[in-house]
């Protein structure tokens, strides 16, 4: 079992920055690896980002390439996501989840985390 807590959301305006952490306790976190997902009002679950448990790979959405950075630390058993250049489209419930492998496919991952919200003003 892998429990994962989301935090560091919040309001900000067009072109801010936030960086969500998402801290891991259980099993042996640094056997996982970990995505980042988002859900808006009305919309499915999308992904975001995607770290391996080495953290050598990653993989993001076309939406935030370049925008959006994912990083872990396995001695602190978090992985973070950091948001610049914000748009009020990126406005959602920001998720974490674990699984040993890597996926961009939300039905892959094990665990979930509770999410944090994340809105955007324009």
């Amino acid at each position: 079992q892998v429990e994962l807590v989301e935090s560091g959301g919040g309001l900000v305006q067009a072109g801010d920055s936030l960086r969500l952490s998402c801290a891991a306790s259980g099993r042996i976190f640094s056997n996982y690896a970990v995505g980042w997902f988002r859900q808006a009002p009305g919309k499915e679950r999308e992904f975001v980002a995607a770290i391996s448990w080495s953290g050598r790979g990653t993989s993001y959405a076309d939406s935030v390439k370049g925008r959006f950075t994912i990083s872990r630390d396995n001695a602190k058993n978090t992985v973070y996501l950091q948001m610049n250049s914000l748009k009020p489209t990126d406005t959602a419930v920001y998720y974490c989840a674990a699984d040993p492998q890597l996926s961009r496919v939300a039905g892959v991952y094990d665990y979930w985390g509770q999410g944090t919200q994340v809105t955007v003003s324009s």
